[in-house]
């Protein structure tokens, strides 16, 4: 972990009621960061499996002197409640996150990462006129090469075997060791992780293993991705990818883990209108690894003369990482 200077405190957040044809009336955990000027547009970022809107805290922070920037958490993750339906498909995730964008005056600049990203994808796709920009961090989408590190999802998202085997972990594997088992898999170099910020996630995931629905969700959630997966025809992600008319950013880490880096091929013929990058010596959370770089290039999606490297140009570890792009 790293010992570096103390990081920002997360940004602070509160319940938002949402309204959506599936589930009806529920809630939302919204974080928002203070907007230096009017008229700033807005931003809604959206968290990946097992995250929450704390993943977004350091981007946030080198975005915000331009765009009013909000992250979320999904149903029953983070400080989120659950739907009142259960549901955990990405069909049912992208209604709450379409219910929410609904409230603002204006399109917004959809961000999302892993789960978050095929989320973004679905909202992209059957409401374009919600979105002015669409960017993506390792969007968990089909891809035919499988990687060992995701044979768990499905086998977590199996009705009896799935919440056996989680409670097992749970029990076997303290909240310590969890947290960093989950930052070796997401980061490329894990010494970038604020040790500041470790004690924090910790206490997380132990009031998260206290929450009756923790299991429901990250079952849902597993079972929603291999499903996703598993859609062929008309009704694949990439067929949504295809409807996108968005202007879109696509970022993809280099030493990613859990989504190939190789899929920035197929997502480069895919999209109508996106710039597709990959980010060396990156691992799978871009946005928490390498915030300084993400913000530069989504400078470039925005059309912002010089992107945000005058804030971002100084910031440790980044300065010698030349992204690829498409």
């Amino acid at each position: 972990m790293t010992t570096g200077s103390e990081p920002i405190p997360h940004w602070p957040g509160r319940l938002v009621s949402v309204s959506d044809h599936g589930a009806g009336d529920h809630e939302v955990f919204v974080r928002s960061a203070p907007v230096p000027e009017d008229g700033a547009e807005p931003a809604l970022f959206v968290h990946g499996l097992e995250g929450s809107s704390r993943n977004w805290t350091d981007l946030i922070d080198l975005l915000r002197n331009r765009l009013a920037c909000e992250a979320m958490d999904l149903p029953g993750f983070g400080d989120s409640p659950p739907r009142p339906d259960g549901r955990y498909s990405i069909a049912a995730l992208a209604q709450s996150v379409t219910a929410l964008i609904q409230q603002q005056s204006e399109p917004v600049h959809l961000v999302g990462n892993s789960l978050g990203g095929a989320v973004c994808v679905k909202v992209a796709a059957t409401r374009p006129d919600l979105i002015k920009t669409l960017t993506l961090i390792s969007p968990a989408l089909p891809d035919l090469r499988p990687r060992l590190d995701l044979v768990r999802f499905p086998v977590v998202g199996l009705p009896r075997l799935g919440p056996r085997l989680i409670r097992q972990y749970q029990a076997a594997l303290p909240p310590e060791r969890r947290v960093a088992a989950v930052i070796a898999t997401c980061y490329s170099n894990p010494g970038l992780y604020p040790q500041a910020r470790f004690a924090a996630e910790v206490a997380e995931l132990g009031r998260r293993d206290s929450l009756e629905y923790a299991v429901a969700a990250l079952m849902g959630s597993a079972r929603a991705l291999s499903a996703e997966f598993l859609r062929k025809g008309r009704h694949s992600p990439w067929r949504d990818v295809a409807r996108i008319t968005a202007p879109s950013l696509v970022i993809y880490g280099q030493h990613d883990r859990l989504v190939d880096p190789r899929a920035a091929g197929r997502a480069a013929h895919a999209f109508t209108d996106a710039r597709i990058v990959v980010l060396p010596r990156t691992g799978h959370v871009a946005q928490m690894e390498r915030p300084g770089l993400v913000a530069d290039e989504i400078g470039i999606l925005l059309g912002i003369p010089g992107g945000f490297r005058r804030l971002t140009q100084a910031r440790a570890g980044e300065g010698n990482t030349q992204p690829v792009r498409y």
